[in-house]
């Protein structure tokens, strides 16, 4: 792994502690995680392996990567303060996040020894993965289909709470549920 792999993996598990403390849902919401994770797939994916059951496992990956952008989009709190969408990560969303994005690190650290390259050269050919390619492939496309999938599922929510009608004070005991319609679409489409 070089450097600027450890700084972007590292990166990526620390973002969602940043989301510990609620904050408003801004442009840096959405574009700081997919700039990392675009970079990173720039980088890395190149051409898709097909031979094998080399789909199969990427697919696999990838399957994997949108429930655990789905869970996380779910467990993260979204909520309406002061008329803006306010996200903030919950216990169970943040563990998920540096669980998924851990396992992504600790596979790479593993797979680039020698017994890790070792076992995981016996497990391709007994399961006909015919290429690392397809492992780098699966892991690059498991992290890209989990944050697309958690941030927009963190959209959708923020749209759903702000398209709802807006009560007045006098309607509603919690004023959290005042809703700011065109900030959250705005936020959505840019998505």
């Amino acid at each position: 792994m070089t450097t600027s792999d450890w700084i972007v993996d590292i990166a990526l598990v620390l973002i969602v502690f940043r989301q510990l403390r609620e904050e408003r849902i801004t442009k840096a919401t959405f574009i700081v995680p997919l700039a990392m994770i675009t970079w990173a797939a720039s980088q890395y994916l190149h051409a898709i392996p097909t031979a094998g059951n080399d789909l199969a496992l990427i697919g696999l990956f990838t399957g994997v990567g949108v429930v655990f952008g789905l869970f996380g989009g779910l467990l993260t709190r979204v909520r309406i303060r002061e008329g803006r969408p306010h996200i903030k990560a919950t216990a169970g969303a943040a563990a998920l996040w540096v669980l998924s994005m851990g396992f992504r690190l600790a596979f790479a650290v593993w797979s680039s020894h020698p017994s890790g390259e070792r076992h995981l050269a016996d497990f391709s050919v007994t399961h006909h993965i015919t290429s690392g390619q397809a492992w780098v492939d699966a892991l690059i496309l498991m992290a890209l289909a989990e944050v697309v999938v958690r941030l927009s599922t963190i959209a959708v929510r923020a749209w759903s709470l702000s398209s709802r009608p807006v009560r007045s004070q006098s309607q509603t005991s919690n004023p959290d549920l005042e809703r700011d319609r065109d900030f959250a679409m705005e936020m959505v489409g840019r998505v």
